[in-house]
């Protein structure tokens, strides 16, 4: 059965390598010698070049690989009304390194109009062709409330969520409807597919962190399935929106580990989406058997093909693989992906972009094999 909307069969998370010459533009922007609207005719022709390649190497949805963005997530915090940009106390810990200590601040009450976002995807919309669609990546609301939450910024003479909000789930219902305002003009300019990214729920999963900070599994996961559902209330029924639970994309490194066994009565139960991307390239993710939790109507993509390392899977393996997930889960509703992006991040995955292609185009040829 060939589908006609996200996911796809033979799918991918989103984000993709930046070429030289929109790296080189970006940093002759940020040092004033390129103004807006040249960066932006560079960012136009490069996303029109990846979305060519997508549909060329097989793709039916496409993203247009977030070259707009420095990072995956906070360029759509701090282009909410109400949220800043920030430098943080320190970066974000992943597995032997640091990020960048950029994060977002909480200034005054949140609300979602005239989001770039909404402009950006215009641009991508315009390069469907029959049998593709255009898909939005967004962090996904509980992200946005977990970093609103903890800005991890040192000075305390700043504003805090406190200031405006009385409590966390008033701050939740905020976040929410600042997200339904954005997907509503989202799907005003012609967008039928919405990807939420979160790497809330799966830090819940990690059983180190978990201790490490003193996390509410319990009430958390509640909080994060609802703020997440809360933003999709009342959501035009031609409009498919799918989660991605990502344990961190770092220029190859990762943030966090567990089996998805614990957030799966919650989140795999319970949230309102109608397809979820979960990574399966290696041991961190655990077994299979989560699945069961999936209601059995919607799409589960594995990721079971690595974006962090260049090397190439054995198809063997990997259709073995997804005859195992299928042991949990309908294998006609099972999609397969590399299990994240290739760049979550400006600074990208160490791999080539000849072995970026080389990945897609192991992923669509398994899904051939299988699905025909």
């Amino acid at each position: 059965m060939a589908f006609t909307t996200a996911p796809f069969h033979a799918d991918c998370v989103g984000s993709f390598l930046r070429p030289e010459k929109l790296v080189n533009a970006r940093k002759l922007y940020k040092r004033g010698l390129l103004d807006l609207a040249e960066l932006r005719l560079v960012e136009d022709e490069c996303i029109s070049d990846l979305v060519a390649k997508q549909i060329k190497h097989g793709l039916h949805g496409f993203t247009d690989g977030e070259f707009r963005r420095s990072w995956w997530h906070l360029d759509f915090l701090w282009a909410l009304n109400g949220v800043a940009s920030a430098s943080a106390s320190a970066g974000y810990t992943f597995v032997g390194i640091e990020t960048r200590p950029e994060t977002a601040l909480l200034v005054g009450k949140l609300s979602g109009e005239n989001h770039a976002f909404v402009e950006h995807f215009k641009f991508v919309k315009s390069l469907e062709q029959d049998g593709t669609q255009a898909r939005q990546t967004v962090p996904a609301p509980a992200q946005t409330l977990a970093i609103l939450l903890n800005p991890r910024n040192a000075d305390q003479k700043l504003p805090t969520w406190r200031d405006f909000y009385a409590n966390e789930e008033e701050l939740a219902e905020a976040v929410a409807a600042a997200y339904r305002q954005v997907f509503s003009d989202l799907y005003d300019a012609g967008c039928r597919c919405i990807q939420i990214d979160d790497c809330a729920l799966p830090i819940l999963c990690d059983a180190q962190k978990v201790v490490k900070w003193g996390l509410d599994v319990h009430r958390l996961s509640e909080l994060y399935v609802y703020t997440n559902n809360a933003s999709l209330r009342d959501k035009p029924s031609d409009l498919t929106v799918t989660t991605h639970l990502c344990r961190g994309n770092y220029r190859s490194h990762y943030a966090t580990g567990g089996a998805y066994d614990t957030i799966a009565p919650s989140a795999f139960a319970h949230e309102n989406v109608d397809g979820f991307y979960l990574e399966y390239d290696d041991a961190r993710s655990g077994s299979f058997e989560a699945l069961k939790f999936i209601p059995k109507d919607k799409r589960v993509v594995l990721g079971i093909v690595t974006s962090k390392r260049p090397e190439l899977e054995d198809l063997g393996a990997l259709e073995a693989r997804v005859h195992e997930a299928a042991q949990y889960f309908p294998l006609e509703n099972l999609c397969v992906s590399p299990q994240c992006g290739f760049a979550s991040t400006e600074e990208g995955n160490a791999l080539t972009e000849e072995q970026q292609w080389a990945k897609i185009d192991l992923v669509v040829e398994l899904a051939q094999r299988i699905w025909g």
